[in-house]
């Protein structure tokens, strides 16, 4: 962000190994992980980046990084004229031979990057969740308030929040009180004890501030070395630590429905959610809101064709695709072909999957270059999928990158 104004970098956390997306993970990092057909994950973390004017960013990789890499630098080509650039940095191992042991100190070890900018904000943000903001908001605020870090948060059930950070407002709504990371029981909010406000895992910090919770994070023997488990409970206790209400952030071309829409997608049911969520008429999150686009490239491909005897319904068909069967409630990637006779129904087809002549698959997520043969089903026989291939806790069927269909 230039032209006057406060400079900010943009750091997102792009190296989890995403364990509990497997075997969409096998072979890629999570946040490479295709999406709503014809993005990654770490699209729409880039694209509210870049559309809040925040336009110099380091995407901080590690585990199976290459197909991350080169989306990030064939995709994201910045104005080098102006000086802004998205870049991709993998683990540098500048303080020793050894990965990076947390968030926390996923950035200590990336200071170099802080140094060379010398910013006057950092804003460190999750590269897998699915949803619109104006970072500039919270920025506002941030700046308004002097906080040393500033956290989104999101309101979500009491019942679903021992998976997130937990934040406690003090009385003014602003300051943090208490910061818990994942705790089994946790708080309600006051006044409405139902509900708590889950980190997103979104911050801005005022760079000094950043800089002096690593050091005092790095001296710590007993630290996990995290954003949620280490800084933020740290610059709690200092009373440096304010929280941000997503439900504040407007952004151009939302609606009603959409509006406020968040979703971590760690899990496969939660992955394949999601996906359920864009297909309806009036979806619950929309991918055409064109003043606040998601961006990406979707490569050179002709049109979608719907074949003779080709029957869709509330999906997502993107460039590329050949509808010769039946597709409901699904959403096809570029390259698909679904061959007469063939039914998809409620699925997600990656890149170039091919479901034969005739074959049913229901309930699934395929990867990318999955081949259905003519006649197979999945989704069908639920104990034999079981046999076959990884089945969620919500009966989700999953089949890897290349997976043989049996």
């Amino acid at each position: 962000m230039r032209g006057g104004g406060p400079s900010v970098l943009g750091i997102v956390l792009a190296g989890g190994a995403g364990k509990r997306l497997m075997p969409l993970t096998a072979d890629r990092a999570k946040p490479a992980v295709t999406f709503g057909g014809t993005y990654r994950l770490v699209d729409f973390v880039l694209s509210n980046l870049v559309n809040g004017g925040i336009l110099r960013i380091c995407v901080l990789t590690q585990y199976k990084s290459h197909s991350l890499d080169r989306h990030v630098t064939t995709t994201w080509r910045m104005s080098s004229l102006l000086g802004n650039y998205v870049t991709p940095v993998p683990a540098q191992q500048r303080l020793g031979p050894r990965w990076y042991l947390g968030s926390a100190d996923a950035i200590l070890q990336s200071l170099n990057l802080i140094h060379d900018e010398q910013p006057d904000y950092v804003a460190v943000f999750g590269a897998d969740h699915v949803y619109r903001m104006d970072p500039r908001q919270m920025l506002d605020q941030h700046a308004e308030h002097g906080a040393g870090v500033t956290v989104a948060g999101i309101k979500v059930p009491r019942a679903e929040a021992s998976g997130f950070g937990v934040i406690t407002p003090g009385a003014d709504g602003v300051q943090v009180e208490r910061f818990l990371e994942k705790p089994a029981d946790p708080p309600g909010l006051p006044g409405d004890p139902g509900h708590v406000f889950a980190s997103m895992g979104n911050y801005v910090f005022t760079t000094k501030a950043l800089l002096e919770a690593l050091r005092e994070d790095a001296e710590d023997p007993q630290s996990v070395h995290d954003m949620g488990g280490s800084i933020l409970p740290r610059l709690t206790s200092q009373g440096a630590a304010h929280v941000y209400d997503f439900d504040a952030n407007h952004v151009p071309g939302e609606t009603a429905r959409d509006h406020g829409y968040w979703r971590d997608v760690g899990t496969l049911d939660a992955y394949y959610e999601a996906h359920m969520d864009l297909i309806s008429d009036r979806p619950a999150f929309s991918l055409y809101n064109r003043d606040w686009p998601i961006h990406t490239n979707p490569g050179s491909l002709p049109p979608a064709k719907i074949g003779a005897g080709g029957i869709v319904g509330e999906s997502v068909i993107s460039p590329g695709c050949v509808v010769r069967g039946q597709v409901t409630r699904s959403v096809l990637s570029p390259g698909v072909i679904v061959d007469s006779g063939a039914v998809v129904q409620g699925s997600v087809l990656h890149h170039n999957v091919r479901v034969g002549r005739g074959a049913i698959v229901r309930g699934a997520v395929l990867d990318k270059n999955v081949d259905v043969p003519p006649g197979a089903t999945i989704g069908v026989n639920p104990e034999r999928d079981r046999e076959l291939y990884t089945v969620s806790d919500a009966g989700v069927i999953a089949l890897g990158k290349g997976s043989q269909v049996g």
